[in-house]
């Protein structure tokens, strides 16, 4: 089960943490990471980690967001600085094979509920 919490309203320019909770698994040993989705539109890949602890980010995204994993918690966090408004979107937490670790939604295959992010401008 993977939960996630941290989402809320924000102003563009700040900063936002989100975290994501698993219970059931082992983050090492899988590929974890994080995807988003405005209404009417696909979701999106907005930044993945690999079981070695390699990130892969999108280029919307590069340089503001950074994905981290804590093992021994077992938490799955993403932290979003300089956020603007075409960020707004609901965000998921997502778990995967560790032998396809992909931005690609069509890989994922165990998601959370989400949690909304809001930017005005």
């Amino acid at each position: 089960q993977l939960v996630e919490s941290g989402g809320g309203s924000v102003q563009a320019g700040q900063s936002l943490r989100l975290t994501c909770a698993a219970s059931g698994y082992t983050y090492s040993s899988y590929c974890m990471g994080w995807f988003r989705q405005v209404p009417g539109k696909t979701r999106e890949g907005v930044a993945i980690i690999d079981s070695d602890g390699t990130p892969i980010y999108a280029d919307s995204v590069k340089g503001r967001i950074t994905i981290s994993s804590d093992n021994a918690k077992n938490t799955l966090d993403l932290q979003m600085n300089s956020l603007k408004p075409e960020d707004t979107a609901m965000y998921y937490c997502a778990a995967s094979s560790p032998h396809i670790c992909t931005l690609v939604v069509d890989f994922w295959d165990t998601w959370g509920q989400g949690t909304l992010v809001t930017v005005s401008s």
